[in-house]
């Protein structure tokens, strides 16, 4: 999955990745590791992340072909 996670972090004022970290209640880490795409949010985590990035889960997130079942 990619994540275009940066590109909306600095969209909006140039969030750092702790000031989303804590408008979503996630530590630091959690958002590097999805921004690394090592780790796939809950789906409550990604409409969370959409909502205060004002975008959708549909922008922020993609599948790639890899990912498909």
């Amino acid at each position: 999955m990619k994540t275009n996670l940066r590109k909306f972090r600095f969209q909006q004022g140039e969030l750092t990745q702790k000031q989303l970290a804590d408008l979503v209640i996630v530590s630091r880490q959690t958002i590097v590791s999805i921004e690394g795409g090592d780790y796939a949010p809950s789906v409550k985590l990604a409409l969370l992340l959409a909502k205060k990035l004002g975008t959708t889960v549909e922008e922020l997130f993609i599948l790639e072909e890899k990912d498909d079942v």
